[in-house]
Formats: C-alpha cells, structure tokens, sequence
C-alpha cells in the first residue's frame, strides 16, 4: 500500500494540465480518499512504472510529489472518519 499525495502549481494553464494528469495516472492505479490523496495498493513492479511516469509529469521546481509506503499492514495504520467512506482495496471490487 502506498499513500501518494501531491501539490501542483495551478497558476498557469502547464500547471492545470500537470494537475489532471498526476490525477489521473493515479486513478490508473488506486482510490482518491482526499483531493490530492491516493491510496494505491501496487506490486513492486507496477509501483515502479507508476512512480517512473509522476515523476515525469511533475516540475520539480513548482511541485511536490510525496509517498508513503505503509507495508503489509497497511489496514491497521489507516484509520477513517467522517464522509466519503472509501473502498477496501483488497476485498471490494474497483472499476477503472
């Protein structure tokens, strides 16, 4: 399991369209929890490619990119309140 957040410079129309493609090479590989949150639960080969590709669309002097690796117990570390209950990534059945 890895926690993949970002902030990308929307100041200019590059920086928007860096935006919607970190979304959405996130969304080829996990669940949005937070408006720049993923949770993406990736092989180490798969993790590889994604992690390869956003640091290619990123700008590394007006962005960040950050990943949390939360290991095999992942379940037991994420702990949720409120709204927006997402998903079980092992159990519940995902569309992409």
């Amino acid at each position: 399991m890895v926690l993949i957040s970002y902030d990308v410079s929307t100041i200019d129309g590059a920086g928007r369209k860096r935006l919607r493609r970190v979304a959405k090479k996130c969304q080829d590989y996990g669940i949005r929890v937070q408006n720049s949150v993923f949770e993406c639960l990736v092989d180490p080969a798969r993790w590889t490619v994604l992690k390869n590709d956003l640091l290619k669309i990123y700008n590394k002097e007006e962005d960040s990119l950050r990943f949390y690796f939360l290991g095999k117990n992942w379940q037991r570390r994420v702990e949720h309140f409120g709204a927006k209950k997402t998903p079980n990534l092992e159990k519940d059945v995902l569309v992409v």
